[in-house]
């Protein structure tokens, strides 16, 4: 997906707070925001937001001197997250049809960012987001699709989110080999590796790395490996706004699950800001 305009003013703001968790000192902060500027009037040479956002976070890194900047956001969220599994698994299990509970699970996830940098009860506004049906949803194709499959990629998102999609797998893993998708290294607060071994989501899939350390699985900047993974794969589930982002002219089928954030996703997926989406592609 093209880079919109509108991306820019979130890039370089969340350039800032990663300018500003990375370090206390303000003459560094500048320094990363005066090339981080300076990159943003080169937004023609990024094909996607994804692309651009790992340009503009390198920057961080570089001056900071630090390889995980949202380190300790990332075992906040995953922390809060582990604590609200018993919860999720209640529900899902509650549900006249666990797959689309599990689903609905796991599209929930994407939220972790917005209510604990607000400071809000996290469980309470868990609980309103699940009440949420899909505004759009293909469960019955993929259902269909699912009975005939033997491995499921699912591509993850962002580490707190990586419980939620860990009791995704567990269902899916009953009757199928799953495999769960990460960054090469640290972006943002995505999942890694080591993220994705801490919640344990590989008690139910097979944790792999795309080889691409942007925030969304840009396949031309994937390993070759994980290209072929990608192709062999029977289904394979796309997790949030930034995979969307980079897979949304994918050149095999997939399903996207996210909750759109912003005015320019929700259009193209056409929804409504704050809907949840789950939705093949094509």
């Amino acid at each position: 997906m093209q880079l919109f305009l509108d991306c820019l003013p979130c890039l370089l703001w969340q350039v800032l707070e990663a300018a500003r968790m990375g370090s206390p000192d303000e003459a560094t902060q500048g320094r990363i925001m005066d090339e981080a500027m300076v990159t943003l009037t080169r937004h023609r040479h990024y094909g996607s937001a994804p692309a651009m956002a790992q340009a503009m976070h390198d920057i961080v890194k570089r001056h900071t001197g630090l390889a995980d900047p949202y380190r300790d956001i990332k075992d906040r969220d995953m922390e809060a997250a582990l604590r609200l599994e018993p919860y999720l698994t209640r529900f899902a299990e509650a549900g006249p049809d666990i797959l689309q509970s599990a689903l609905k699970v796991a599209a929930t996830g994407n939220v972790m960012d917005s209510a604990l940098y607000n400071d809000l009860d996290i469980e309470a506004c868990i609980a309103a987001e699940l009440a949420k049906p899909f505004a759009c949803s293909d469960l019955v194709a993929f259902s269909r699709e699912l009975e005939a499959a033997g491995t499921v990629l699912i591509i993850g998102d962002n580490a707190g989110e990586a419980v939620f999609d860990k009791l995704l797998a567990r269902v899916l893993a009953r009757e199928h080999d799953v495999f769960f998708a990460v960054r090469e290294r640290p972006i943002i607060n995505d999942v890694t590796a080591e993220d994705a071994l801490l919640v344990g989501i590989d008690a139910h899939a097979c944790v792999v790395s795309t080889g691409c350390a942007a925030p969304g699985a840009i396949l031309d900047a994937c390993s070759d490996g994980f290209r072929a993974q990608f192709d062999r794969a029977d289904l394979v589930i796309s997790k949030g706004q930034g995979n969307f982002e980079a897979l949304s002219e994918a050149p095999r089928p997939l399903y996207f699950l996210l909750k759109a954030k912003c005015p320019k996703i929700a259009h193209a997926l056409d929804v409504s800001v704050g809907d949840y989406v789950f939705k093949a592609s094509g």
